[in-house]
């Protein structure tokens, strides 16, 4: 059974940082694209950053490039997403998600539709 664990939200002032952390259970990760979105009040689901199950291909969404860095560690079944220079927008519930993909892949894609299983979210507040 995939299960998916978040943790390390929670709240900083503007310009700080944070590492959340996604811990996975009952599957290989190393086989699976991974992604993380978020979710602030009132708005829809965004992707936030995804990687393909091969590490050669990550994207970023526009709004936070150059200011988070998403990373896995297969050994420890683990994915993280480094948030630096955080704003008072990046405010969200943030997910971590994985879906399977046959063969390596070369490509990931940022819509929370192409992703099947998703942990339970983490709230990041970003405020003075």
């Amino acid at each position: 059974q995939v299960q998916l664990v978040e943790s390390g939200g929670g709240l900083v002032q503007p310009g700080g940082s944070l590492r959340l952390s996604c811990s996975a259970y009952g599957f290989i990760l190393r086989n699976y694209n991974i992604g993380w979105f978020r979710q602030a009040p009132g708005k829809e689901r965004e992707g936030v950053s995804c990687t393909s199950n091969s590490d050669v291909y990550t994207d970023y969404a526009d709004s936070v490039k150059g200011r988070f860095t998403m990373s896995r560690d297969n050994a420890k079944s683990t994915m993280y997403l480094q948030m630096n220079s955080l704003k008072p927008e990046d405010t969200a519930v943030y997910y971590c998600a994985v879906t399977f993909e046959p063969g390596v892949q070369d490509t990931c894609n940022l819509s929370p539709g192409a992703f099947a299983y998703w942990g339970q979210g983490t709230q990041v507040t970003v405020s003075s």
